[in-house]
């Protein structure tokens, strides 16, 4: 049985602190997605790790457990440094997780050699602004929205990338057998959202600039849950970037949208009182990936970008040079 670091980690936390509430807090999760973590775990081990009632404590199986935990966090640690690096450190955060965005940190930074990447555990880009302005990461990686008055002041970002979406749907959806779709024909469809709509600043826009007002939200528990419930519901699509991996396409279809294409900008961002060492060397190294495949382009008429958007595009293409 291959386990998930991310579960190892959940107990580990749970285990140090006895708590659910803390644990999940620790993590920057909701105590929801953490229990369910843990619930998870078990069920892979067939055991209960954790008693639940008159407080939380280890059972006899998560005692056991506890020691190779803490070894199997540790030695995924030392494997990430070996393969990056360990002679510079960078703390990342990264939000918007369903649209992995480590896939074009990854591409833009391969040539860089020995930098270590400290991913930090933000959920959406207002809590990763909180963590930059507080100095508990260093840079942030996805996409950039406006924040209400008074916060994310301070803060700097680059636009790096514009990634086309595509209108995943089930294979008994309506529109299932297009082999690619106007954003004007989803309109009678239903959005879902993987998370709460009022946090998900492009999927709002997408939906208000094309009439789509049948709208779902949920919570977000990961692309399987996502896949699952898209197969399932066959009245509802959601949107995912062209070259984001699903876990499972069985049963799913992938629809290009075309006239327009919508865009999906992903930013480099950082506090303007805090230049990390390596800052100008991942703008360049982001710049030439740009370059090269072409991150940048934007066509109006033939392409869709939210009109927060545009001011930042403007500014990328003017420091791409």
């Amino acid at each position: 049985m291959d386990l998930d670091l991310a579960l190892v980690r959940a107990f580990v936390t749970t285990a140090e602190t006895l708590h659910f509430g803390r644990a999940a807090q620790r993590l920057n999760t909701s105590q929801q997605a953490h229990s369910k973590r843990i619930a998870r775990l078990e069920s892979l081990l067939a055991v209960r790790l954790f008693e639940r009632e008159g407080g939380t404590r280890l059972t006899e199986a998560g005692e056991r457990f506890e020691p190779a935990a803490r070894e199997a966090i540790a030695a995924g640690e030392r494997a990430v440094a070996a393969v990056l690096g360990a002679d510079q450190a960078v703390r990342i955060d990264v939000w918007g997780h369903l649209y992995t965005p480590m896939r074009t940190v990854a591409q833009a930074v391969e040539a860089l050699g020995a930098v270590r990447w400290v991913p930090g555990p933000a959920r959406d880009w207002p809590s990763a602004a909180e963590s930059l302005l507080r100095g508990d990461t260093d840079l942030g990686f996805g996409r950039v929205h406006p924040l209400p008055a008074g916060h994310g002041t301070g803060l700097a970002q680059r636009l790096v990338r514009l990634e086309p979406v595509d209108a995943v749907v089930s294979a008994s959806h309506p529109l299932a057998g297009a082999r690619q779709l106007r954003p004007a024909e989803l309109r009678d469809a239903t959005l879902w959202c993987p998370g709460e709509l009022s946090r998900l600043d492009f999927l709002r826009r997408f939906a208000d600039a094309f009439g789509v007002t049948r709208r779902q939200d949920g919570p977000n528990l990961g692309l399987d849950h996502l896949a699952q419930h898209l197969r399932t519901h066959a009245e509802c699509f959601t949107l995912l970037p062209a070259d984001a991996p699903l876990p499972d396409h069985t049963g799913l279809r992938s629809i290009p949208l075309v006239a327009p294409t919508p865009l999906y900008a992903w930013s480099l961002t950082w506090r303007e009182s805090h230049h990390h060492p390596l800052l100008d060397t991942l703008l360049r190294s982001f710049t030439e990936a740009g370059r090269a495949r072409r991150w940048l382009e934007y066509t109006p008429g033939q392409d869709w970008l939210p009109d927060t958007d545009h001011t930042a595009l403007a500014t990328a293409r003017r420091g791409a040079g």
